[in-house]
């Protein structure tokens, strides 16, 4: 669980770093800042989802779902989700 909550810092940072430099230097390719704060977003909220739905103390809520479904599940729909992003960038 450490590597997570690192890899939830890093994610957070970019995305501050993001915005900070959409602030100081402008917004010349908006597509671009969008796609990428928009992924750090996502992703962000992508690995909370995982990160609920594998804690072994919320098993009585996932019942039915397993930890391999839901890494499984994770996998697909940021595959998704970083294909549209690409897609927005243009």
């Amino acid at each position: 669980m450490v590597s997570c909550q690192y890899s939830f810092t890093w994610r957070c940072t970019c995305r501050a770093f993001q915005f900070l430099y959409c602030m100081l230097v402008g917004t010349f390719p908006f597509n671009s800042f969008l796609a990428g704060f928009i992924s750090c977003v996502g992703s962000f909220t992508l690995a909370v989802c995982l990160r609920i739905q594998a804690n072994p103390q919320n098993k009585q809520h996932f019942r039915s779902v397993s930890q391999e479904s839901a890494f499984g599940d994770f996998l697909f729909a940021h595959t998704i989700f970083h294909l549209v992003v690409v897609n927005y960038i243009g």
